[in-house]
């Protein structure tokens, strides 16, 4: 064999052993193709935290600037769906999923799973600026979720059927109640906003990570399109609230959920870095700082004033 040859048939016996030991990113067979600090994932996010979540994955590939995380923003039920596919590696919604459906995941698809409450979020009423209700007690609100208010009011959703917002006040506040069929249905929670901003007769239920942060330029745009409603406390007959930080955290607000995540992954990889970066606490900074109530930190929770007090 001459030279030659003896050099393209040592090239070829490298390019294979390369192949074979290396995926085509250059990592072994049988490693995994993202870790904490690095590589691609795709999670599935209830829209009414898009605010929130988008801000969070913003300082992790700040931080982090080998990873990337996809975020698909959509209806609750759709996420959870989102749990068979291999591709989609977390879900952010404020369904708490209970040990049986967890242990039923697990056994299909053959993958732990890892769940943590990391925030608390809350369900703001907003109104039109020119209405002249803006102070309600929750028997109020049931009534106009059940068309049976004294005035016609119109509830409107980000949808009627399938998010985390509907689930709530159908599990929470209606129980049992059925939802009038004059309830309007938007395409997403700033088509809430939009809606509310141009029909003095809507009232609007929206997550409060769009509404509820004073600092953010975008939301004191929504705020001035807007009125968040005064709601009847928890614990405190005749006295009105809004859903700021501090009655979020203490319950004080009526209608407050949690944001939960579920982590799908058989190694120690990207979903796990973010995962433990809500925990830590500059995630929980973060929640913090958006005016939600971080569930993991010791912070002192601050009162806001969103609006002039009810009349």
């Amino acid at each position: 064999m001459n030279q030659g040859l003896r050099s393209l048939y040592a090239a070829i016996l490298l390019s294979i052993w390369v192949f074979t030991g290396c995926g085509s990113d250059g990592k072994k067979q049988g490693e995994p193709a993202d870790t904490p600090v690095s590589g691609t994932i795709h999670i599935n996010v209830d829209e009414s935290f898009k605010p929130i979540v988008s801000e969070l994955i913003k300082v992790y590939e700040s931080n982090q600037p080998d990873t990337h995380i996809i975020p698909h923003y959509m209806p609750e039920s759709d996420c959870i769906a989102g749990l068979w596919p291999d591709s989609i590696r977390m879900i952010i919604t404020t369904k708490a999923l209970s040990e049986g459906e967890r242990n039923f995941i697990s056994d299909s698809i053959k993958v732990g799973t890892r769940q943590t409450a990391v925030a608390r979020d809350a369900v703001a009423v907003i109104v039109n600026p020119a209405s002249p209700d803006s102070v309600f007690t929750m028997q109020d609100i049931r009534e106009i979720l059940e068309g049976r208010f004294k005035k016609n009011l119109i509830p409107v959703f980000d949808g009627v059927k399938a998010t985390g917002t509907v689930r709530f006040i159908v599990d929470s506040v209606l129980r049992g109640g059925k939802l009038t069929p004059q309830a309007v249905a938007a395409r997403s929670s700033d088509s809430v906003l939009n809606y509310v901003a141009a029909v003095p007769g809507a009232v609007g239920f929206i997550g409060v990570s769009w509404i509820g942060n004073p600092d953010d330029e975008e939301q004191k745009s929504f705020l001035k399109k807007v009125k968040i409603a005064w709601i009847e406390s928890s614990y405190t007959q005749g006295k009105y609230i809004l859903p700021v930080q501090a009655n979020i955290y203490t319950k004080q607000y009526p209608m407050v959920r949690d944001l939960v995540y579920l982590l799908k992954e058989k190694h120690s990889g990207l979903g796990r870095g973010f995962a433990n970066f809500m925990e830590g606490e500059i995630g929980q900074l973060i929640f913090r700082r958006a005016y939600l109530a971080p569930l993991l930190r010791d912070f002192s929770m601050r009162a806001i004033r969103l609006n002039e007090s009810p009349q």
